[in-house]
């Protein structure tokens, strides 16, 4: 899969919050001031270009929506960091994780919790 810009990123973010939408309901999603519309159209093109988003034409106008999942592309872009940053071990990026984030007492028992979860799942045979 390939990596996003920053500008590509941040469209399919508030394309992923929308589900669907229009040119003028995206660059309503950015702040003031917002960005022309000309300049987000052609982000856009570049995101359908790559296979990120799809879209139907209703007369002149096209509504947009992505064919990759937050999720799909979450797990993919954190693929790419563990192995960059990590030497694609995920014991490390969780330790780094654990240490540097400044989590709270309740934020690790619940790290804990979901890792118990899983090492349970995995025993009982379900890959979730």
């Amino acid at each position: 899969m390939k990596e996003l810009t920053k500008a590509e990123e941040q469209i399919m973010q508030y394309l992923w919050k929308l589900e669907k939408a229009f040119l003028k309901d995206i660059v309503m999603q950015f702040p003031e001031p917002r960005p022309a519309n000309t300049t987000i159209a052609t982000v856009i093109r570049v995101l359908v270009r790559k296979g990120f988003i799809g879209f139907e034409t209703f007369g002149k106008t096209n509504q947009y929506y992505p064919l990759v999942p937050k999720r799909v592309y979450a797990r993919e872009f954190l693929s790419g960091v563990i192995k960059s940053f990590f030497n694609n071990s995920t014991k490390s990026f969780a330790s780094f994780f654990t240490r540097e984030q400044d989590l709270s007492l309740s934020e690790l028992e619940e790290m804990k919790a979901l890792i118990e979860e899983q090492i349970q799942n995995k025993k009982e045979g379900f890959d979730v």
